[in-house]
Parts: C-alpha cells; structure tokens; sequence
C-alpha cells in the first residue's frame, strides 16, 4: 500500500472581526503552539481558495465556501510564503521534500462567531486584538500576516 504523503502547497488563513480581533487556535500536537487556519491542499490542482474554506470550516466550524453567509468575507491576498517545514513533521511528507509554498487568506466575522474546534487537532481557541495574537504565534510568518491585516481590510 502506498503511503499519502502531504502536498507541500498549504494555505494560511487569518480569521478576524472587523475591530481586528483574531483567532488563533492551539494545535494539539504541540501545546503552546497557537496559530490561525493552516492547512495543506487534498490534490495537487485543488484551488487554493476551496483548500481555504475547506480548511477553515475543518478546524473551526465555520463555513466560508461558496454560497455561506461568509464567503464574501475570504479574501485571497495574492501572497505566498515558501519556509522550511519544521524537521518534527517532515516525515509526513514524500522524502526530500523540505519547503513548503503557503497561500495567505483572510476571513472577515462577525464579532461573536462560534468555534466548534477540531478536536484532534486543536484543544483551545482564543480571540485576541491583533497586535497581540501576533505576540502569540509561535510561527513567525503567521505573526507577519496578522500585522498586515490593517492593509486587507475590505
């Protein structure tokens, strides 16, 4: 049988309400790892835009694909980050593989939207205004895309 190696093509999702408060979720692999929505693509030609809603609806509950009350609220911002994928989870992807290509989104909400947590995969959520949820990020490209949100917003 053979073995379904991740696809090294991922998005980033940055969710937030219109006064800038963030969300940021706590991986449950890794506990002071807090983050917002991350997630690989399902097929190498799945859009990045399905993978952001998919991903985000996933590990949050909140649905943002086509034809929800949020899908004008995702916003694709053109920009890629390509990093090293941390050596602690290079085993799930195909032998030397070592970067990733990451697609930068955000969600706009409505301040009090629910989080139904994938449990899984993460164990908290937390809102926070944005300077701090960048403070907070253990990953430092996902810190940089929540200080350029001013810039996204609609």
């Amino acid at each position: 049988m053979a073995v379904a190696f991740k696809i090294p093509e991922s998005v980033l999702v940055v969710i937030h309400t219109p006064a800038l408060d963030v969300l940021l979720i706590r991986r449950a692999d890794a506990d002071e790892f807090w983050q917002s929505v991350t997630g690989s693509k399902d097929h190498w030609d799945e859009d990045f835009a399905l993978t952001a809603a998919r991903e985000v609806a996933e590990e949050t509950g909140i649905r943002c694909g086509a034809g929800s009350l949020l899908a004008a609220g995702l916003r694709d911002w053109q920009l890629e980050n390509v990093y090293p994928i941390y050596p602690q989870w290079r085993h799930r992807y195909a032998p030397g593989v070592l970067l990733n290509r990451e697609r930068l989104f955000s969600l706009q909400v409505p301040a009090g939207t629910a989080v139904q947590l994938h449990a899984r995969e993460h164990t908290a959520y937390q809102w926070l205004p944005y300077h701090a949820a960048a403070q907070a990020c253990y990953s430092p490209s996902n810190a940089e895309a929540i200080l350029m949100l001013p810039r996204f917003m609609p």
